[in-house]
Formats: structure tokens, C-alpha cells, sequence
């Protein structure tokens, strides 16, 4: 699926939009995250740790919906519907280290035996606003 170049600015880093992540819990219901993004030109990569509600829901149901939002303009934003068609550890720290530069974090805290996965999202749905 291709992003509307006007919009392509929400998934550069410079812009250091935020990513709204919906997955679906057990029973159905939606759970919301914020999370840190990047993208490699043709997906979404996510990252979080190993065990949490949102690794949960991915693996048990890897559709999600992920909405951009521009920091400069609540009213402009890219909603992307896709899949979670790859999960892995490999490479993960390293990518968590990556993205903490990109919002400016100066640490993120990794605790002692946590493992970092990455999730690369298929974009299958693009919707623009604002």
C-alpha cells in the first residue's frame, strides 16, 4: 500500500510523530499503546518487550491498526490498517537504542532479563486526514 507522499513527513524521524498501536485482546476488546516507530520504506517496525498485553495480542492475532499523529497538528493524522508479519529478537536492543535517539530519550530503561522484540507491519490500508 503506498503512503500519500504529503503524508510521508509523519514517518520521517526528523518529525518524531508518535504511533498510536490498537491490537485486539482475548475477548475482542481493543487496547491502545503509544509506542515508537520507524519504518523501512515498506513497513512499520515496532518495538517492545517480550511478555507485554501488546506482544500478547500480536502473536495471538497479528492485525493491527496503527494511527500517526502529527505533533504539530492534532487534526492531521495517517491511520494504517496491516499485519504483524514478522517477529523478531534478533537485532531488537540495537533497534530500541535506535529509536531512543530518535525521540530523544536519553535512556529507556531496559530491565535486567527483559528481551526486546521488533515487529515488522505490513501496511495493507492507508487513511489520511487533516
Amino acid at each position: 500500500m503506498n503512503i500519500p507522499e504529503s503524508y510521508k513527513d509523519l514517518l520521517d524521524d526528523r518529525k518524531r510523530a508518535y504511533a498510536y498501536l490498537a491490537t485486539l485482546m482475548k475477548n475482542g476488546s481493543p487496547q491502545v499503546t503509544p509506542v515508537w516507530f520507524n519504518w523501512n520504506e515498506r513497513e512499520l517496525l515496532i518495538n517492545s518487550a517480550k511478555g507485554r498485553v501488546k506482544d500478547r495480542n500480536m502473536r495471538r492475532n497479528p492485525v493491527v491498526t496503527v494511527l500517526i499523529l502529527d505533533p504539530t497538528d492534532p487534526y492531521r493524522y495517517m491511520q494504517i490498517r496491516g499485519k504483524v508479519v514478522e517477529i523478531n529478537e534478533r537485532g531488537a536492543d540495537d533497534h530500541i537504542d535506535c529509536l531512543s535517539l530518535k525521540y530523544k530519550a536519553i535512556h529507556w530503561n531496559k530491565t535486567p532479563g527483559e528481551v526486546r522484540v521488533i515487529y515488522r507491519i505490513s501496511i495493507e490500508r492507508v487513511e489520511v486526514h487533516g
